[in-house]
Order: structure tokens, then sequence, then C-alpha cells
């Protein structure tokens, strides 16, 4: 699915599927901002004692997936929460698969995808709140999972 081109592309064409599949999981709004989408795979270090070479081998060991944070603003929709709540009262079917796709810049292709597996909500952040301020109210949410794909 990867579209290859020599300019790259632009950040602020995405879509979010949370992987909810029932109406009642929607997430009834888009996102502003998503951050943190990523892995790493981690290395041990090793070197038996009657070596000859004078240096440690690099051992590939697992791979570790970072959190990704989304940003919305707050739109009094609680289905998000209803998630959260599914999970920290420990339903093991609450886990999802988070697919994030960047478009083109007239909206007409998926140029990359991250798909997200066993995904699930681990913060939930609201605010801040202030009486004299103007911006918009936004909620924010972190989500950890398992495995990233990317097509």
């Amino acid at each position: 699915m990867a579209v290859l081109r020599e300019r790259p592309y632009v950040q602020f064409n995405f879509l979010v599927d949370l992987g909810g599949g029932e109406d009642i999981f929607k997430p009834e709004a888009g996102f502003q901002e998503v951050s943190g989408i990523g892995m790493e795979v981690t290395v041990s270090e090793y070197r038996n004692g009657n070596e000859k070479e004078n240096s440690v081998r690099k051992i590939t060991g697992l791979n570790k997936s970072t959190d990704v944070t989304l940003k919305r603003g707050v739109i009094g929709s609680l289905n998000l929460y209803k998630w959260l709540d599914q999970i920290r009262n420990g339903d093991q079917t609450a886990y999802r698969t988070v697919v994030i796709q960047l478009q083109n810049e007239d909206h007409t292709a998926v140029v990359q995808e991250w798909k997200l597996l066993r995904a699930r909500i681990i913060k939930h952040t609201s605010g801040p709140l202030n009486a004299k301020g103007t911006d918009v109210a936004m909620e924010e949410l972190v989500i950890a999972y398992e495995r990233l794909e990317m097509a």
C-alpha cells in the first residue's frame, strides 16, 4: 500500500479507525493529532570468556512498541470512555486493531498505513479548562499496543 514518490507527503491528511466495529464504539469525531507511532528491537550484548576477538556480539531480542497519543476536541461523546471502562474492568475482548492511514493531498488515496495490533487505551486526560481561555477544550488518549505493522 505504501506509495513511493520523491516529494514527502504532508502530515495533515489522516484517518484513524479505532477498530470498534460496532456503532456504539465509533469515535464520532476526527483527531487533531496522532503522535508516537513507533517500535524498537532490543539488543542484548554477549561475549564468551574464551573469545579471540575482544568485542561483544549483538543478539537481537524482543521488539517493543511505543505508546501512541491521540488528541481531539471534546465533543460530549462517551464512546471512548466506554472502551476505557471495558479495559479497566478486565474485559480481554476489548483489545482492538487500530488503523492509522495517511492520505495524499486530495484525499483520493491512502499512501501509508500503520496497524496497531492488540491496542487498548491506557490513559485519558481532559483539559486544561480555563475560565478566561479561548482555546478548544481538548482530550488526550494514550494507546498501548503489542505489535506495529506498516503497509
